[in-house]
């Protein structure tokens, strides 16, 4: 009998360690280990979400392996078309490739809505839940954004007594600049005329267009494309588009005062503060421009979201903590105030914290005003053939920099376009 009642209690001893087990939880304490892949300023706001978030949650830990933007989707585009290979169970993706990597590997990241993501969409504005989706489903969580404005130099407007609140158009802006360049030589603002076209697609953006339309039609004919890169035209005939090299010649552009403006995304803060440092007090930040009085002043410059690969053998760890990192208030001001990041969800921006005035810009409310923005960012649509409508843009735009006619460059680009994506089908 006392065997029997032994190997009974024995049992029931087994039982409970492998339900334990089961659970994450094994009685002698192993801990899950998520891994992510990141980069730059993302992995530092990863890690100290993490120590919030394992105090609740001691059997899970985290490993963020910063191997650089470039090499992150290298990697998992290598380790997509292996069938799940080498990937992490966590992985930081820009806005811009989120539709084109779900379409070429349908099955290679979690479905977030059967997760419960989709009840989450009213914390974040439409325009990042698009992104994040596709054909209503959700692959992605939102996480930074990038609301535009035009970073300005105060010494360089009051010098020439130019009033940011009385531009309201872009025709104002370039009145305004050359003001300003007759009174202190600088230009109004700085553009890689054949290397990148950040304009152009602000410009694009805030018009409600695109490279490409609502059902992936190539766009570059739209009126408002014809618009944007007209008036890339005034500003450069006018003499106040500084050509530079680069990122590099940007920042030199904002730390030597050569430009008095610098129309960009919100994180553009981060840089000022960090290499203009000497300026402190001297900046300010008025929204983008319109075409047209009264017109949308809002657009959106870069962003990303966090994916979860399907191949994880950590789901419901991998979502427990982007869900909380992806839907905490304190975890994304941390994001915001000590990495630049500005965050997409929507219950931040009523926090002190954001509507507090901002010293180095002049005591100015800027995380306030790009706040009030995200809601009127109009969607867009990337496709997954959103780098070679990129590649095709800077064409265009570098053509009528040398004095083509924008209407005729943006029919050629169209074109181009057309016979690569074509190709790109045709090859597959």
């Amino acid at each position: 009998m006392k065997k029997t009642w032994k190997f009974l209690m024995m049992l029931v001893v087994l039982t409970v360690f492998a339900a334990a087990c089961s659970n994450g939880e094994s009685s002698d304490g192993d801990k899950v280990t998520l891994t992510a892949w990141a980069w730059n300023v993302n992995v530092g706001a990863l890690e100290e979400a993490f120590e919030v978030y394992k105090e609740d949650h001691p059997n899970v830990e985290l490993k963020v392996e910063d191997i650089g933007r470039l090499d992150v989707y290298d990697k998992l585009s290598t380790g997509l078309a292996a069938g799940g290979v080498g990937l992490p169970d966590i992985v930081l993706v820009e806005d811009d490739r989120i539709g084109g990597y779900v379409n070429a590997f349908p099955k290679g990241f979690l479905n977030l809505t059967e997760q419960g993501f989709d009840k989450k969409t009213d914390l974040f504005p439409s325009f990042k839940n698009d992104l994040a989706s596709i054909d209503g489903t959700f692959y992605a969580m939102p996480f930074d954004a990038g609301p535009t404005g035009v970073f300005y130099r105060r010494d360089l407007f009051e010098q020439a007594g130019v009033n940011p609140e009385e531009i309201g158009t872009w025709d104002q802006y370039l009145e305004a600049g050359k003001k300003i360049k007759e009174a202190t030589g600088a230009q109004m603002l700085p553009i890689d005329k054949f290397k990148d076209d950040a304009t152009f697609r602000m410009m694009l953006n805030q018009q409600g267009a695109y490279y490409f339309d609502a059902e992936g039609n190539i766009d570059f004919t739209h009126p408002a494309a014809v618009k944007a890169m007209e008036m890339h035209k005034k500003l450069d005939d006018a003499g106040l588009i500084k050509n530079v090299d680069g990122w590099n010649g940007t920042v030199s552009a904002t730390i030597d005062a050569s430009v008095a403006t610098i129309p960009f995304g919100a994180w553009y803060y981060g840089t000022i503060i960090d290499q203009a440092a000497d300026s402190n007090g001297n900046w300010g930040v008025f929204p983008l421009p319109a075409f047209e009085e009264g017109g949308n002043r809002a657009a959106n410059l870069g962003g990303s979201a966090w994916m979860i690969p399907s191949a994880t053998k950590n789901k419901e760890e991998a979502y427990s903590f982007m869900e909380y990192f992806s839907t905490d208030v304190d975890a994304q001001l941390v994001s915001m105030e000590k990495y630049g990041l500005f965050p997409s969800l929507s219950s931040v921006y009523d926090n002190e914290a954001f509507t507090a005035g901002v010293e180095f810009f002049g005591g100015q409310e800027i995380w306030t005003l790009f706040g009030d923005e995200m809601k009127d960012i109009p969607s867009l649509n990337y496709t997954e053939d959103y780098s070679i409508g990129f590649d095709e843009a800077v064409k265009a735009q570098a053509d009528v920099f040398n004095g083509k006619d924008a209407k005729t460059a943006l029919e050629e680009a169209a074109k181009r376009l057309k016979d690569r994506t074509e190709r790109e089908i045709n090859s597959h």
